[in-house]
């Protein structure tokens, strides 16, 4: 009788444990979503325009690049 009572003991921890874990998670995900997020926002709009720089720096050389490939329009 001790030992039904025991194992029936040991499985409403792990059930106790599992919930608390599950609990746990369901705050942890969002609150590093939301510091991720924030700190995206926070780099993005520190470093946007360095960024934008070379973006439109690189699209303008790669344009002049395939500029030099096409043939003058024929008279």
């Amino acid at each position: 009788m001790f030992s039904a009572l025991s194992s029936l003991h040991q499985g409403s921890q792990i059930h106790a444990s599992s919930t608390a874990f599950a609990a746990l998670i369901w705050w942890i995900v969002p609150v590093i979503a939301v510091t991720v997020a924030i700190g995206y926002v926070i780099w993005t709009s520190k470093f946007k325009e360095k960024f934008d720089n070379e973006t439109n720096r690189s699209v303008g050389s790669f344009q002049k690049f395939q500029n030099t490939l096409r043939e003058p329009p024929a008279e």
